[in-house]
């Protein structure tokens, strides 16, 4: 009689590999790769749009207004609050940037994101990128993810990610961080930043290619 097979099991972490950072620093949830991707709408929910657009995020709302922040390939991932994703649209609207096209789009339940190499991991090499590097981080530039602001070990990351507060304001409003029982980043304040950025990007590289395709008038 032929014994049963049992079905595989899925590898388990190697120990020293990224997954197994994520899951035992961290706490996160992996998918197995290549390459290993973290688990969205669990501890998080990600905010993605263009790298230049978020270098300029950056720029404006410092390192108190985010959370974790990392680079994939010319796009730029904001760890937000878990339902930030679904909270984007409506906020989008409210702002008044609702049928604007921005090249702004979340992740949320179901989805992940490419894992960056933990921190003080060796990357890749490092080389000339069209239009520079974000951050200075070796490989970025290469398409490989890195983190520009990693998480950091045995510190829960929920308190570091922009939220709705009790007190987000709107536009024309002195949208800050706001008070959620903790100074927690304030959403409403990131989206309209990157949501102001994304447009500036946007009209930026219309200029640009409107430039190249039209004579000057006195040519």
């Amino acid at each position: 009689m032929a014994l049963p097979v049992p079905l595989p099991r899925a590898p388990l972490p190697s120990e020293g590999g990224s997954a197994f950072w994520y899951e035992h620093e961290l706490g996160w949830a992996t998918a197995a790769g290549p390459p290993v991707a973290l688990l969205t709408g669990l501890r998080f929910d990600v905010l993605e749009l263009p790298a230049d657009a978020g270098a300029a995020v950056l720029r404006r709302i410092g390192a108190a207004g985010t959370g974790p922040v990392a680079l994939t390939a010319g796009r730029m991932r904001l760890l937000v609050a878990v339902g930030g994703a679904d909270e984007l649209p409506g906020l989008l609207d409210w702002l008044e940037w609702g049928g604007v096209a921005l090249d702004l789009t979340a992740v949320g339940a179901g989805g992940r994101m490419t894992a960056p190499e933990p921190p003080g991991r060796p990357r890749g090499p490092t080389g000339a990128a069209p239009g520079g590097t974000v951050g200075g981080r070796p490989g970025a530039e290469q398409g490989a993810a890195v983190w520009l602001r990693p998480p950091e070990p045995g510190r829960e990351v929920e308190p570091t990610l922009p939220a709705l507060t009790h007190f987000g304001h709107g536009p024309g409003g002195s949208a800050g961080l706001g008070d959620r029982g903790g100074g927690v980043p304030d959403l409403v304040r990131l989206v309209d930043t990157a949501a102001t950025e994304c447009h500036r990007v946007r009209l930026l590289r219309g200029e640009s290619t409107g430039t190249k395709s039209q004579p000057l008038a006195f040519s």
